[in-house]
């Protein structure tokens, strides 16, 4: 994590021969991705155009320079249209207000923090009330040319030090994780039961019974646990009965469906 002014004014050092490219300038905001998208370069035998580094083509940002694998990472701004579009919509962080969609003035930004990784930005310093609190992206709803438009309860969200901007996006990052991995589950699981319902149409003579029942059940709501042969709970009650939880009680045999009829209500 970087603060902005941390990389602004730093040297631009080409890997491949080792050369000074430039100095960085300014940093080109991206308000939809809310990401650094660009940085603007400056160097003293450039009087005409305008140069730029897309952020993606950084190789690193040190203390003492950023890094590029070599000039070519460097791009002439009226050759991109986006990067000029972005350049006038003229998009500052530090200096801008915070305001709540409701129209509460919060504080001003003081610092931003950029993940050096991607360009993301992660959040600000605001001065409130003669105090710095840090408020993360998440909170931010829109970064406008003068204002910054925040949640109604940002204000609930306030950080202590930059530091937990860390701490929040490695949180955020173990969550997303363990979502891929409940939703490979279920879609594994799904498979599973879709698997083991054609396995049972194609050995069983009965498959217009159970198709009936299907029919019967669908849409229906449980009135009490169903239990499995273990004594697990394996359609709990207030459920409204589709083909995987029918199927479940199916492959129980003439029993589960019993069981399962005998408690549903519309």
């Amino acid at each position: 994590m970087k603060k902005s002014n941390q990389i602004l004014g730093l040297p631009i050092i080409s890997i491949s021969d080792g050369s000074e490219v430039g100095a960085v300038k300014s940093l080109v905001v991206n308000p939809d991705k809310g990401s650094v998208d660009f940085i603007i370069i400056e160097k003293e035998d450039w009087q005409v155009s305008v140069k730029a580094i897309p952020f993606k083509k950084i190789v690193g940002i040190g203390e003492y320079a950023v890094t590029v694998e070599s000039d070519n990472a460097v791009i002439d701004l009226n050759e991109i249209p986006i990067a000029n579009q972005l350049v006038n919509k003229k998009i500052k962080i530090n200096g801008s207000k915070v305001m709540t969609r409701k129209g509460e003035l919060l504080g001003e930004v003081i610092e931003y923090f950029i993940d050096e990784d991607n360009g993301q930005i992660l959040g600000a310093a605001l001065s409130v009330a003669n105090r710095e609190v840090i408020i993360a992206s998440s909170s931010v709803i829109t970064y406008g040319k003068e204002i910054i438009i925040v949640k109604e309860n940002a204000s609930n969200y306030f950080l202590d030090a930059p530091e937990q901007l860390i701490q929040d996006k490695a949180r955020k990052e173990d969550l997303f994780q363990t979502e891929l991995v409940d939703q490979s589950n279920q879609n594994n699981k799904t498979e599973e039961n879709a698997a083991n319902e054609k396995k049972m149409n194609e050995n069983d003579p009965f498959k217009a019974i159970r198709d009936q029942q299907f029919e019967l059940l669908k849409g229906k709501l449980t009135t009490k646990d169903l239990l499995d042969k273990d004594g697990t709970v394996l359609i709990p009650k207030g459920t409204v009965l589709d083909r995987e939880e029918i199927l479940k009680a199916q492959q129980l045999g003439p029993t589960g469906i019993i069981q399962l009829s005998m408690h549903v209500e519309d």
